[in-house]
């Protein structure tokens, strides 16, 4: 004789049965743009990682989204406040809309330029105001990965280069409308002196010496061009890194970017957070460039923090400045595809670490980070 289950029964049953069905994980990748960024500025990078994201990691539902287009100018630390804000208010409701309770949102912070310093201190922010060293992180931030972030600095190459692609320029047109100085006498307006074409520049002011050395002999050969060529790209190069200036003040204080970076490999050893940083990467192109070139400085060798900075190679970019702000196209990086892949991994090796299953690689090291330096910065560091 057999018995139906009771109603009271069915209903233990099911209870159980829902005990033992895990919420799934909501992993959140926000990506944050840099100095005059805006929405578009990652195009269609983080849609292809979301795919891969999905594709590759079990049990999780993978977002990933662009941080609105905010003003990047004043103090950091406002727009510190203004971003931790709103992705404190997106954790909660994601949270609530998952079901799975507080620390169920795996969050991956993605700054491209500035914006990695703005993950960076985001971060910093959210370790510092826990109540004490063994409460947990909320937001769960795993893993802070920034792209052709300034942690130490630009590098004087960026000026230095930018200054002798324009004057070069300005020169050749100057020698060309030169030779029919005797049919346009009448006509032609007189250069500017040096020494006004300097003061318009505005860039002398934050170089250094460094700048001024190469500065003087490039503008006074450029002056006799400048009549025939156009200003503002005579002095692109200088405005666009003054302009970083303004809204980074402290860029050229290196015990302050230092202690930035040493304060994200603290929080990796301790918390557990991965911090990686990708940086552009141009090859050789003699005779004009004898080494690889950097928008960035890059750490030293021996430094601690030297195996979490990535080439991202591009051998499409003409210059630093573009390689920089054309990262996430196909079109103006061929390196595009790949940097898309390496990211993925290190957001994938960062999950796997939370749930206990170590990747071990290269080195041996879970993180994949690389344990001798690439050629092209091996060529750079020993400048």
């Amino acid at each position: 004789m057999t018995t139906e289950p009771t109603k009271s029964g069915q209903r233990d049953a099911a209870n159980e049965l829902a005990l033992t069905k895990s919420v799934p994980d909501s992993l959140l990748v926000v990506f944050i743009h840099g100095f005059k960024g805006t929405d578009q500025t990652f195009r269609e990078f983080p849609k292809r990682l979301e795919h891969i994201l999905s594709e590759t990691i079990s049990n999780v539902r993978v977002e990933c989204l662009v941080f609105p287009a905010y003003e990047t100018k004043g103090e950091l630390d406002k727009a510190v406040v203004r971003f931790a804000d709103w992705l404190t208010t997106l954790t909660v409701e994601r949270e609530v809309a998952s079901g799975g309770g507080a620390g169920n949102v795996k969050i991956v912070l993605c700054g491209h330029s500035m914006g990695g310093l703005l993950a960076a201190d985001t971060l910093r922010e959210f370790v510092n105001s826990r109540p004490d060293a063994q409460a947990p992180l909320w937001p769960k931030i795993i893993a802070c990965i920034a792209f052709d972030t300034p942690y130490y600095g630009l590098h004087p190459f960026v000026v230095k280069n930018g200054a002798t692609k324009y004057a070069d320029a300005a020169k050749s047109i100057g020698t060309l409308l030169g030779s029919f100085s005797n049919f346009s006498a009448k006509t032609t307006t007189p250069p500017p002196a040096a020494a006004n074409t300097q003061a318009a520049s505005g860039w002398g002011g934050w170089a250094g010496p460094a700048a001024f050395a190469v500065g003087g002999a490039i503008l006074a050969g450029a002056a006799a061009g400048t009549a025939y060529y156009k200003r503002e790209d005579l002095s692109q190069s200088f405005s666009w890194a003054t302009d970083h200036m303004k809204y980074v003040g402290n860029l050229w204080d290196e015990e302050g970017l230092s202690k930035r970076v040493e304060a994200l490999i603290d929080i990796e050893d301790k918390n557990g957070v991965a911090f990686r940083s990708f940086y552009a990467i141009l090859p050789p192109s003699p005779p004009a460039f004898l080494i690889s070139r950097t928008f960035v400085v890059l750490p030293k060798v021996t430094s601690r923090s030297f195996s979490h900075f990535l080439p991202a190679k591009n051998s499409t970019a003409p210059d630093e400045v573009q390689a920089h702000t054309g990262m996430f196209s196909a079109q103006t990086n061929d390196g595009y595809y790949e940097l898309g892949l390496s990211t993925a991994k290190i957001i994938q090796d960062s999950v796997a670490s939370l749930r206990g299953v170590i990747h071990k690689q290269n080195s041996g090291d879970p993180l994949g980070r690389p344990s001798k330096p690439s050629a092209e910065s091996a060529d750079l560091i020993s400048l």
